[in-house]
């Protein structure tokens, strides 16, 4: 979940450019483009000492950075990683089909109900022998998004990265403002902000994503973890008065957002934060990457989505999560848990950090001396996160979101009065996608 312009963004987004280039069930249906299929082709035999890899990591770090990992694996443990590379969208487009054929033994996925729902169509291997060694390393909310709908593990995290409320220290010091910890706070800041002649929220929505982060974190502090993840799943009704607040809650701020939005990128929202016209930010921690000044770097600051309902309080934190997967019948079961063993470790984490810089460890034992301030209070906020989210296209079937929400959302932005003709429609259309295998 990338945010897709150029190459891997800082704190890492696969999700956005996929978003703009596949549309409906083609993410899960896998039609349209050349053939994903395993390393060595079907008719290849099973060698003990090679691990055959499906990798979306198309970019030109992340895929410096893993061959980094690959090789430190294959020196100490005498087993070659093969990997097979695809473009990234290409993955992700024909991942239904390539798992039901003759995947690779191990490939890159993302964690939660993406992860969960090739679980439930038995097309991934339970990894609890691999958590045996590895459980210990992690925090209890990662071991939870790591698990399928039956209580087994099916996936190994590696990298995450937090969504968070963004600011530069320098303004709130200039103009004497306190980080908010409540609703009421928040947009009595925002007011301030307005009133100071500061863009309170910066804001871009051109390609249809960033506002699904805005929701997520409303309903989740709002609602709870569990409601929002069940809403996700097309367990909950889009017509309930629990999502209707949700609305009501974005519309109060909705007047402090950025004008223009529509046509605006976040990278050029972010600008409005680096050039210190905007006041905060919602976004995944990547806006870092847009601020190519190491002063104004290291001006940069973020605060967890402030509390609403006092019984959720700020307990769960956005951390989409990268890692790998078990393909149903791999060639070489065991060389691909010892892969996933050492995948899973700190040591492999550190490794492929030394190349990537943009995201953090998902071990809450990873080394973290190297990280900047930035990093550090990302991993610090990820790591004691009671629940961990994985943003609204990760949440819940790719086609759901791409085809429903972000133009729901978007009509929304244009039009809050008329918001309960919208959520009645959203829920027929779940109703229907949901419904489809």
């Amino acid at each position: 979940m990338r945010p897709s312009p150029s190459g891997r963004s800082a704190l890492a987004p696969s999700r956005r450019s996929l978003l703009r280039t596949a549309g409906g069930a083609a993410l899960l249906a896998g039609a349209g483009t050349p053939l994903l299929t395993a390393c060595g082709g079907s008719g290849s035999s099973a060698d003990p000492k090679t691990v055959t890899l499906g990798s979306n990591a198309s970019d030109a770090v992340p895929k410096k950075a893993f061959e980094s990992v690959y090789a430190a694996f294959g020196k100490r443990s005498g087993i070659r990683v093969a990997v097979n590379t695809k473009d990234h969208n290409t993955f992700q487009e024909q991942i239904n089909s390539y798992l039901q054929g003759t995947p690779d033994d191990v490939f890159n996925w993302f964690a939660g109900y993406r992860m969960q729902f090739f679980a439930a169509k038995k097309l991934a291997t339970p990894l609890d022998d691999v958590w045996t060694g590895i459980g210990d390393a992690f925090p209890e909310a990662m071991r939870k998004l790591s698990k399928g709908e039956d209580g087994k593990y099916y996936f190994v995290p590696m990298t995450t990265y937090p969504w968070a409320v963004f600011y530069r220290r320098s303004v709130f010091r200039q103009y004497g403002y306190e980080v908010p910890t409540t609703w009421d706070d928040f947009v009595a800041l925002l007011k301030r902000m307005k009133k100071d002649g500061l863009v309170p929220l910066a804001f871009g929505d051109k390609d249809a994503w960033p506002a699904m982060g805005t929701f997520d974190q409303i309903d989740f502090r709002l609602n709870g973890y569990d409601f929002h993840v069940g809403l996700m799943a097309g367990k909950a009704s889009w017509t309930d008065a629990r999502v209707k607040a949700v609305f009501d809650h974005w519309a109060e701020i909705l007047p402090y957002h950025q004008d223009g939005f529509m046509g605006r990128t976040w990278e050029d929202a972010a600008q409005t934060l680096v050039a210190k016209k905007a006041g905060l930010y919602l976004l995944g921690s990547f806006v870092a990457q847009q601020f190519t000044d190491k002063a104004d770097l290291d001006d940069l600051d973020f605060f967890a989505f402030p509390q609403i309902d006092p019984a959720h309080g700020q307990e769960t934190v956005e951390a989409p999560t990268d890692g790998f997967m078990m393909s149903r019948s791999p060639k070489n079961h065991a060389g691909a848990v010892k892969l996933l063993e050492y995948l899973g470790s700190p040591a492999a984490e550190a490794l492929y950090l030394r190349t990537d810089p943009s995201v953090v460890a998902a071990s809450n034992k990873a080394d973290t001396s190297a990280y900047s301030p930035l990093q550090k209070k990302a991993f610090e906020m990820i790591g004691a996160a009671k629940n961990l989210t994985q943003f609204m296209d990760r949440d819940s079937r790719p086609d759901f979101t791409s085809t429903v929400m972000q133009p729901g959302l978007q009509k929304f932005l244009q039009n809050p009065k008329g918001v309960d003709g919208l959520l009645s429609s959203i829920e027929r259309q779940k109703k229907t996608i949901f419904a489809s295998s």
